[in-house]
């Protein structure tokens, strides 16, 4: 191979990468969520693990924190302890975690058999990844976190592993 044909080569190569780098950071940067995928959140029809139905009106006139998991997903189960602790320290009348498991619902049920959590978990399964998706995730990608304010706003999001101070910042800037 000669110069010309290894420069041309790399050159393509180059462009590729790039290109493949914009290309994954635009399906998983996160969107803009509208009003309507609050209002979807709160009137799809959710059950919990044993597959009774979940009365959203639980979730109204308070800080609410959404977080999209799977028990297949390692991030989702080691940000669980951080997401306990802080339920624990809110009154949940004020400010409410509430786990959507993106998963089959025997995975959901096995999964809280061995692990304590003190906050609401529900079944989201295909349906529930739809709303992760219209709250700004179009890769849905999880974890997800959302936070909406008592007046139904959107005011913070975060896809991955979300520490304990990550989560009270978030919780306080919409409080």
């Amino acid at each position: 191979m000669n110069r010309r044909h290894f420069l041309i080569g790399s050159v393509v190569a180059i462009v590729a990468a790039v290109a493949g780098a914009f290309i994954a950071n635009r399906r998983t940067a996160l969107q803009s969520a509208s009003q309507e995928a609050v209002k979807a959140l709160f009137e799809r029809e959710w059950f919990s693990p044993d597959q009774k139905p979940i009365s959203t009106q639980d979730w109204r006139n308070k800080v609410l924190v959404i977080n999209f998991w799977a028990s297949w997903c390692p991030p989702c189960v080691e940000e669980m302890p951080a997401l306990d602790k802080v339920q624990g320290e809110y009154n949940p009348k004020k400010m409410l975690i509430v786990g959507i498991g993106i998963d089959s619902p025997s995975n959901i049920r096995q999964f809280i058999e061995t692990t304590i959590i003190s906050y609401p978990i529900v079944l989201g399964g295909l349906g529930g990844n739809d709303i992760n998706k219209m709250l700004g995730n179009p890769s849905g990608a999880l974890p997800f976190t959302v936070v909406i304010n008592a007046k139904g706003d959107i005011t913070g999001r975060k896809l991955g592993k979300i520490s304990e101070d990550e989560l009270r910042k978030l919780i306080k800037d919409a409080i």
